[in-house]
């Protein structure tokens, strides 16, 4: 079966050698992950991709540090992603994730042209 792009991270697959993305949801789900984790200056010959949502950690937990990273993110994907929409971030709090250093942020977005409406769930912590 023919795939549109490798899935990340590469890993050995019986079928097609490496394991696959077969959709364009998928990729699109994989390239916006890829945006959000990637810290700026990491990315060679393009220092301003990525939202890097890692450094948001160290910040204080306050009500503007959630609107900073909105707006990142909705920055990079007009910038990087144009044919995505993002529909809405949600910022989940317990009190684990506040006392592990955690950040837990869903993304809804949504590509008219694809017709694909989906949620990102992205979990960062120190360890």
């Amino acid at each position: 079966m023919a795939g549109l792009s490798p899935k990340l991270p590469v890993r050995r697959d019986k079928v097609n050698g490496f394991a696959l993305n077969t959709t364009y949801q998928q990729v699109v789900q994989q390239n916006l992950k890829n945006l959000v984790l990637t810290s700026p200056g990491e990315r060679m010959m393009d220092p301003e991709f990525g939202v890097g949502i890692r450094s948001f950690l160290f910040e204080q937990n306050y009500i503007g540090l959630r609107n900073d990273i909105e707006d990142r993110i909705r920055t990079q994907v007009d910038i990087y992603m144009p044919f995505v929409t993002i529909e809405q971030v949600i910022f989940s709090e317990d009190e684990a994730s506040v006392d592990s250093n955690r950040i837990n942020v869903s993304i809804e977005y949504s590509v008219d042209a694809l017709a694909i409406f989906d949620l990102l769930d992205i979990s960062v912590s120190l360890s």
